[in-house]
């Protein structure tokens, strides 16, 4: 059992284009190829859409953890595959799974390029209250670390003699259960931890808060954002010509 995936979500310190673009300008970037990935459901637009990451993986220099986080899904990938071929088509089956491609690898490279610390204050300058931005770069924070946590319950068990590997793909998934568990107690003992170290620092007593540093949007970001809404007009002009285009058909077969 393996929980690669888990770190294509975990901040890389670097010093690239991506990396040192605002915060805000990345969200922008997950959710556009988010939408762009959910308005089409055919393989070549998708897979266009996919081509499209790569140089920004590239520039990033994250195609390493990129790669590692999709095989730690292929157990998900071959679940979808087999049954969307059974229920569905083989097409559809595919081009989902470039659809989740799309959509994993884009917040991958989100929480890969942002500093926990820029996230809670891009979210504060997007007008959020500062507890609910905690709250999420919290959450954020604890990803490679539940990661962590969960390899070492594996190893663990597998020390104890417990096989989990073993045999087909349900009794693995019924292995699961003893690294759930423990897993879940965990979590709730950090939880509480945690909520009597905010409360031990008077967290919310005081609303008005200062900030070591601020993030200010550069011309890089706006040309990146030019850039990204350019981008989602163009699907959107796309899909709407394949939604048209079976009418246009229609109707010149009627004259």
């Amino acid at each position: 059992m393996s929980l690669e995936f888990l770190n294509g979500f975990k901040f890389l310190k670097k010093d690239t284009f991506i990396h040192n673009l605002d915060p805000r300008s990345k969200l922008l970037f997950a959710l556009i190829y988010t939408i762009n990935a959910l308005i089409f459901s055919e393989i070549i637009p998708l897979f266009l859409i996919f081509i499209t990451l790569i140089p920004i993986l590239l520039l990033g220099k994250l195609f390493d953890q990129w790669i590692r986080s999709i095989r730690g899904l292929s157990f998900l990938f071959i679940l979808i595959l087999v049954l969307n071929t059974l229920f569905i088509n083989l097409s559809y089956a595919v081009a989902m799974i470039i659809r989740i491609i799309v959509m994993i690898s884009s917040f991958s490279i989100f929480f890969l390029t942002v500093d926990p610390n820029e996230l809670s204050l891009s979210l504060i300058s997007m007008g959020i209250p500062y507890e609910y931005a905690f709250s999420f770069s919290l959450a954020f924070r604890f990803v490679p670390t539940i990661s962590m946590e969960a390899q070492n319950i594996i190893d663990a068990q597998q020390s104890r003699g417990y096989e989990m590997q073993k045999d087909s793909i349900i009794n693995q998934i019924k292995n699961l259960f003893p690294l759930l568990v423990p897993l879940i107690i965990c979590s709730i003992r950090r939880a509480f931890n945690v909520a009597e170290a905010l409360e031990s620092r008077a967290f919310g007593s005081d609303n008005e808060r200062t900030f070591y540093f601020t993030i200010n949007f550069t011309y890089k970001d706006w040309i990146f954002t030019t850039y990204l809404l350019l981008f989602l007009i163009f699907s959107i002009f796309i899909r709407i010509n394949f939604d048209l285009m079976p009418n246009w058909m229609t109707w010149s077969l009627i004259i």
